[in-house]
């Protein structure tokens, strides 16, 4: 384990820092009948909430990441959740829905910085099998807090109405900032600051490496599978099954449960492979757990289709970590850049994976299966190609 300033921050945070983005995801999925009802949208205009906030959030890595840089890790991070806080503020103030949506772009925008400016802390505090151990233990997280979102949503909406999931938003925004604002140091060199005239080398190097492309394919496919669930869910669970909103709420106990134990699996098939095969051993089980939920659309079990959404879950984070943790080795030196540049790259990949579900979207509930199963295949597929045919090449950074 190395440290850069003799301080890293605790686990908590990150876990806090990490999350929270994707919270405020998800938080939106049981709400989305009723903005359908209460704005006069369609189902598939309703879902627009969900895409276009990633295309907000791969804006906002890019900028984040170079400000991580050129300002250092803490504050960045402190701006981004003010710009997230005013996000949220106009989400509660909205009283059409292109208001609400526009604030949802503020929001993600703000909510990024969690993201990039957390995984940079995280590369460059942590390496070696510590550092895949911490990717793993935050992926659990990542992969956690959507999963609260719909339960933290479905029961604001039921008790007290769906504008309250925007205070809830507020009162997280204001949580979070005042934690990071006590609690996270700086964790950034000084000597390890980029000049601008080397970013157009950096996105060079980064097009170039099909390492890169490998994992940046999987980790922007993993988040499209679960944010894609995300969106179609509620139509599948509510609209179709009878679902209320506090009880597909408690379905997210499914994912969450799923991340939990593929952390504990990747730790612990850590000790005996190597990152990339315990990647490919989650890859190729969650393909076998979505052909699954394609057999349980067609049965209409709502029990089958939990069952093989939890198998294809686990499987997808065993890969994750993996991911995440090997995408940047060799680019230590610009990795607030770096990470800018190559979350990009994949959140625009999850915009356009979940922009996919909502333009297929038409009331079936064996779309979102056969969308799962061909996302899955393919990410295995560019994974055999892109990572394990190509060793990977020192990267340096004059």
């Amino acid at each position: 384990m190395k440290n850069v300033r003799q301080t890293v921050p605790s686990l908590g945070l990150i876990i806090t820092l990490v999350g929270f983005p994707q919270i405020s995801e998800s938080i939106f999925t049981p709400v989305l009948p009723q903005l359908q009802r209460a704005f006069s949208v369609s189902a598939n205009r309703a879902q627009l909430t969900m895409s276009t906030y990633f295309v907000a959030f791969a804006v906002g890595v890019l900028i984040w990441g170079q400000l991580a840089d050129k300002w250092g890790r803490r504050p960045a991070m402190l701006a981004g959740i003010v710009v997230y806080l005013l996000g949220n503020l106009g989400l509660m103030l909205s009283l059409n829905f292109t208001g609400l949506l526009i604030s949802r772009l503020v929001q993600a925008f703000g909510a990024s910085a969690g993201s990039v400016v957390t995984q940079t802390i995280m590369r460059e505090s942590f390496s070696g099998l510590s550092g895949a151990k911490v990717f793993a233990r935050t992926s659990a997280a990542m992969a956690l807090a959507p999963a609260l979102g719909p339960l933290i949503g479905g029961v604001m909406q039921t008790y007290f109405g769906y504008r309250s999931v925007f205070g809830t938003l507020v009162a997280m925004a204001v949580t979070v900032g005042l934690y990071a604002g006590s609690r996270l140091p700086e964790t950034q060199a000084l000597t390890t600051r980029p000049a601008p005239v080397q970013q157009a080398a950096l996105v060079r190097r980064l097009l170039r490496d099909p390492i890169v492309w490998g994992y940046g394919l999987l980790i922007g496919g993993i988040n499209g599978v679960l944010f894609s669930y995300y969106a179609e869910a509620p139509f599948i669970f509510m609209t179709h099954f009878g679902y209320s909103a506090v009880q597909y709420g408690w379905l997210g106990l499914i994912l969450a449960s799923a991340s939990l134990f593929g952390a504990v699996l990747v730790n612990w098939l850590l000790n005996w492979l190597s990152p990339e095969q315990v990647a490919l051993g989650g890859l190729v089980f969650s393909g076998l757990a979505s052909a699954g939920l394609v057999g349980a659309a067609y049965w209409a079990h709502a029990g089958a289709m939990l069952l093989a959404i939890f198998f294809t879950f686990l499987g997808l984070n065993v890969t994750l970590p993996n991911a995440l943790n090997r995408a940047l080795i060799g680019y230590e030196a610009v990795m607030g850049s770096a990470s800018g540049w190559f979350s990009l790259g994949y959140y625009l990949l999850v915009s356009a994976v979940t922009y996919g579900m909502s333009w297929l979207h038409n009331g079936a509930i064996q779309t979102l299966p056969w969308y799962v199963l061909t996302l899955c295949l393919g990410m295995l597929v560019s994974f055999l190609w892109l990572v394990l045919r190509a060793p990977r090449e020192v990267v340096t950074t004059e």
